[in-house]
């Protein structure tokens, strides 16, 4: 989730020094490249109507237009309804997905709902989504991993269809980062927004295409980076947590810019090893939109034409787990995606946590606009 600014706030994350994330690249085991077991049959995403632009926050906090698109490219973003919750929009973007695969509700055997902003602690969005979209009595759970969510997600689906345990599974990836962001910290305010994006995972239909390889990673030194202070069983949501803003987002942005442009570039060159691939093999490159900046120093550092990396955080701004699904889905709805392209999907996050995923385009061209 994040940008290159520093927060305003600095407090501590209770126990060991998590404040320096640290180099992201680990000794690793090479894998050898398979046959693709899973493919994305589906794709849809769901965005609140309410758009908060760079002027609307010009009359909220100190900070200007031309200093939030110099420093992170978004111009506006999208903000969930009073009365809309992650599951709604998680929900409606299954609905999307499952209809862009031709299925219904009743041929999903497994939910998985990759989020940072549930509805509630407990039961988790995943129930609430499976009861909006009236599915059978199948596995249902929410995975924390951040803006990496959906990478992760993606890797336990294809686990699951490799091991032969379920056929149809939805993976979404939704955010409602309103609700955490502190709308009197320009640092943080000027970058977050809402939506969801979901995408159906099934068996491969055709040799070579679908999901060739996923890579995944994480750093707990970094946690003191980009983390919500309470709210859990560290420090209980109470008067004086209320009072102290610690129920939103707190960043120390150099640190997690640092972090992410390497381990963006990790992630695409691990990602395309496991494939059996190199960087050259790459049609399109579709990062978490963190912040353009983050961006553009992986691609540079990848050595990669900035024509095949595809971007929308100018108009949705950061929407961590949801900004894969929803850029993917948007990519393929302009048009970006023909069949047999080599696409890397790659994100970091809050954690830290990070990941890629290579798939061979096996999906129609473009979809209907939603």
């Amino acid at each position: 989730m994040p940008a290159g600014a520093s927060s305003s706030k600095a407090v501590p994350v209770a126990g060991p020094d998590r404040s320096r994330a640290q180099d992201p690249d680990p000794p690793h085991r090479p894998v050898r490249p398979r046959p693709p077991v899973a493919t994305l049959a589906g794709l849809g995403s769901a965005l609140p109507r309410r758009v908060l632009t760079n002027h609307d926050l010009e009359r909220m906090v100190e900070t200007s237009d031309e200093w939030i698109v110099e420093r992170t490219g978004i111009r506006e973003r999208r903000l969930a309804a009073p009365d809309e919750a992650s599951s709604d929009l998680a929900a409606a973007a299954a609905r999307r997905a499952l209809a862009d695969a031709g299925l219904g509700p009743e041929n999903i055997d497994a939910l998985i709902v990759a989020t940072v902003t549930p509805d509630s602690p407990l039961p988790s969005t995943a129930c609430l989504v499976q009861k909006a979209l009236g599915t059978r009595r199948v596995a249902a759970f929410d995975l924390a991993a951040a803006c990496t969510g959906f990478i992760y997600g993606l890797a336990v689906a294809e686990g699951l269809i490799a091991a032969g345990r379920h056929e149809t599974i939805l993976v979404v990836g939704v955010e409602t980062l309103s609700r955490v962001t502190d709308y009197r910290d320009r640092t943080t305010c000027v970058l977050f927004g809402d939506a969801a994006g979901a995408a159906v995972v099934r068996p491969a239909r055709s040799p070579g295409r679908g999901l060739l390889s996923v890579y995944l990673g994480a750093d707990g030194n970094g946690g003191g980076s980009l983390y919500i202070p309470a709210g859990g069983s560290r420090l209980p949501a109470s008067t004086a947590t209320v009072a102290g803003r610690l129920h939103y987002v707190h960043m120390n942005g150099q640190e997690v810019f640092r972090f992410a442009v390497g381990a963006l570039a990790l992630s695409v060159r691990r990602s395309l090893e496991a494939a059996g691939l190199g960087v050259k093999d790459m049609d399109l490159l579709v990062p978490h939109q963190a912040n353009l900046r983050i961006i553009d120093a992986a691609a540079r550092l990848l050595r990669v034409d900035p024509e095949r990396v595809f971007h929308t955080i100018e108009n949705y701004g950061n929407i961590s787990s949801a900004s894969i699904p929803v850029s993917l889905d948007e990519a393929r709805r302009r048009g970006r995606l023909r069949p047999g392209d080599t696409v890397v999907l790659v994100g970091f996050g809050g954690g830290m946590t990070y990941g890629g995923a290579v798939l061979v385009w096996d999906g129609p061209e473009e979809a209907d606009d939603h």
